[in-house]
């Protein structure tokens, strides 16, 4: 994940060309758009991961995440934090709490378009303390300040959301 964003900091001539390429593409040529592969199973599969303090200037954290829907990749992003994370695993759950939002909001576009899909979505975060602080129902002290969304991943992880549920890995 750490290569979609590895160019903020100094980007490059050449990025401004391969990104203008892009909008190029997609403004000349707008009936072709992004393929999607129709053999594919059509579940979708996300992962989410946070680069702890990287940004040098301000030593917030960069959220990044992607989803695919089957073999296509549907959505991605890469952001600085609003907020300076005290561990990874805060950065890890902000990450997370974000992936988690743009899930829920794919799924409610799916659901006005009467598209079905009856498959959970599939949550991989590559933190193993972050993993263990959601699987750990007991309230620590040293989470305080990341509570709320850790609430939220929660609630999303073991209800289920417009009759889809996630899973995390």
């Amino acid at each position: 994940m750490q290569l979609l964003g590895q160019f903020m900091h100094q980007p490059k001539q050449s990025h401004l060309g391969s990104a203008l390429r892009v909008l190029r593409y997609l403004k000349n040529d707008p009936c072709l758009g992004i393929l999607m592969s129709s053999r594919s199973k059509m579940e979708f599969t996300t992962y989410c991961d946070a680069d702890w303090g990287d940004c040098p200037m301000t030593r917030k954290s960069i959220t990044s995440y992607c989803i695919e829907r089957g073999d296509s990749l549907i959505s991605w992003k890469t952001k600085k934090q609003s907020t300076i994370s005290k561990s990874s695993a805060e950065a890890e759950y902000r990450s997370m709490a974000a992936t988690i939002c743009e899930v829920i909001w794919i799924l409610s576009l799916q659901k006005d378009l009467n598209v079905k899909s009856l498959e959970p979505v599939k949550l991989f975060c590559d933190n193993k303390t972050t993993l263990h602080i959601i699987a750990n129902p007991i309230y620590h002290e040293r989470r305080k300040h990341i509570e709320i969304d850790c609430h939220m991943i929660k609630e999303k992880i073991l209800k289920k959301h417009h009759q889809h549920s996630l899973y995390s890995y």
